[in-house]
């Protein structure tokens, strides 16, 4: 691979990077060369998953650490740790996010605290104490994980959506405050994408069927695209294809690039 698609010499904090999203951009940044620092809740899980890459990439450096990114305590205790790493930090990837998927009328002050503080305020903080990081190494970028769902009516309910696009106009803000600094900031209009939430939506559509709801859009309608006419397997986008976008935008080659949403959904929103 030439040099300019490599990482070396850079370290990437990726949220959520215990699975799905997350570990496929923690994998393939081990295997570009970066110093990956993976975050996520669960402890066992997070460490199976960098115990994996360390096993499959030949030389990764992989570092993890259990935390809560909506707590706040937690977030600095990441800060902390890679403050004691000394680790040259110039990526970070955003990629925490959860749903509850009510009809409006159904949801309560709780579930609309939940989403937003995993999707939004989380996003948004932990923007904020990478910040100082970023700014000294002076080539830096954040990728922040956004979805169609910000973009348009996809039946994922409305917290979700509204989330998503705090995320996008978020990203957008950032780029313009941060260019003087030094940081791009751009985001990723995710479609339905073969991991483990794409999964729990379907189960959740077939418990619907089951039980005789016929509106059961939320993962089907969410599915559909220009592409699926030429796909033969009808299917979403695999995690290593919403990566390869994330790499063209953490790296050199999308230098002039900022304050962007590029959306990765087989064509979905303009169809």
């Amino acid at each position: 691979m030439h040099k300019r698609w490599r990482l070396d010499g850079q370290a990437a904090l990726i949220t959520g990077a215990s699975a799905g999203i997350g570990l496929a951009v923690a994998r393939e940044f081990a295997r570009l060369g970066a110093e990956v620092l993976m975050v996520a809740r669960g402890e066992a899980l997070l460490a199976s998953a960098a115990a994996g890459i360390e096993e499959d990439v030949d030389g990764a450096v992989v570092r993890h650490f259990a935390a809560d990114v909506s707590d706040a305590e937690q977030r600095q205790e990441i800060f902390d740790w890679i403050a004691d790493l000394e680790s040259p930090l110039s990526i970070l990837v955003n990629n925490v996010g959860t749903n509850i998927r009510k009809a409006t009328l159904e949801l309560n002050q709780v579930d609309f605290a939940t989403v937003l503080d995993s999707n939004v305020h989380a996003v948004f903080e932990m923007s904020r104490l990478a910040h100082a990081f970023l700014k000294q190494h002076g080539s830096a970028s954040i990728v922040n994980i956004g979805s169609v769902s910000g973009l348009t009516h996809v039946r994922t309910g409305p917290l979700y959506g509204l989330s998503k696009a705090a995320v996008h106009q978020l990203s957008v803000n950032l780029a313009c405050e941060w260019a003087s600094d030094g940081i791009r900031v751009n985001s990723v209009g995710m479609g339905t994408t073969l991991t483990p939430m794409f999964d729990r939506a379907y189960e959740i559509i077939g418990q619907r069927r089951a039980s005789g709801y016929t509106d059961t859009g939320i993962g089907l309608y969410k599915s559909q695209s220009l592409l699926q006419f030429s796909d033969q397997n009808k299917r979403g986008s695999t995690p290593a294809e919403q990566v390869a976008v994330m790499l063209f935008l953490l790296s050199q080659e999308a230098s002039n690039i900022t304050g962007s949403t590029y959306n990765t959904d087989g064509g979905f929103t303009i169809f």
